[in-house]
């Protein structure tokens, strides 16, 4: 049982890199770049990981904090973590933020700010968790001593395994316009427009995944399919009059990817 806890905390660990390399990924379509190579992820102490890259890159502070909140939500030994981003040049602090699994005791600062185009790394740091595996070097005395240690551990990781995913954030920043999901709206500046359930979902979709495209099927199935309803309406329709309403800011396009279906593009 022991060595069964071992291999899991393993495939757990090497999970989370894999989430940690999503962060970069998408940090970088978001920044308009989708040829260039996150690199090799850096393990610089044993909780502790560095994300760099090949070229330089700018990021939205809120976009950000929403991306490792809602990646980082899906790895079951993360409850608390802290967001360090680098200067490559000097090691410097540009940006820091740190998240913990009780929401009152988060602390981020400086949201909707567009950090200048740089060299940057960013270190993620996650609060130590105790994990009773082989490594841990003690000598369990009796057979029946592990067996119940293997039960009692199993069961409350059976426990945490079943707890729904925390709740991304209901607000986007994309380009210069704040996207509200949980109250339908669109804000830039002074400006404020509001949107339908539906165009809300659609957007939802498209702001989880910036410069990315979003396969038709896709689209149709979760706004529609989903709740039990027959596709009677024209998702053309819905996409043209978001693009309307996307006008705020020039830089945001919903564009068609020509025979799979259609991507939001932000422009740097």
């Amino acid at each position: 049982m022991a060595f069964t806890t071992d291999d899991r905390d393993d495939f757990d660990i090497s999970r989370r890199e894999v989430l940690l390399r999503r962060i970069g990924h998408e940090l970088l379509l978001q920044s308009g770049d989708s040829t260039s190579r996150v690199l090799p992820l850096k393990k610089i102490a044993e909780n502790e990981y560095q994300i760099r890259f090949e070229k330089e890159l700018t990021f939205q502070t809120d976009s950000l904090v929403n991306t490792t909140q809602r990646l980082l939500a899906k790895d079951i030994l993360t409850n608390d973590y802290v967001v360090n981003v680098l200067n490559c040049s000097n090691s410097s602090v540009a940006y820091g933020y740190a998240i913990s699994k009780n929401k009152k005791d988060d602390i981020v600062a400086c949201l909707g700010r567009k950090q200048p185009k740089a060299c940057y790394m960013i270190n993620i740091k996650f609060k130590s968790k105790a994990i009773l595996t082989a490594k841990n070097g003690y000598l369990l005395g009796s057979l029946p001593l592990l067996a119940f240690i293997g039960f009692i551990f199993f069961r409350t990781r059976k426990k945490k395994e079943t707890l729904p995913d925390v709740a991304s954030t209901s607000t986007f920043t994309l380009g210069s316009v704040v996207f509200d999901s949980k109250n339908k709206k669109l804000m830039m500046n002074e400006k404020t427009i509001d949107l339908t359930g539906t165009e809300t979902r659609l957007l939802l979709i498209f702001a989880q995944s910036p410069n990315e495209t979003i396969e038709r099927s896709r689209l149709q199935k979760e706004l529609w399919e989903d709740e039990g309803v027959v596709v009677g309406r024209s998702l053309d329709m819905f996409i043209s009059k978001l693009r309307k309403k996307l006008e705020l800011d020039p830089t945001i396009k919903i564009v068609v990817v020509r025979a799979k279906g259609y991507k939001l593009e932000i422009s740097s």
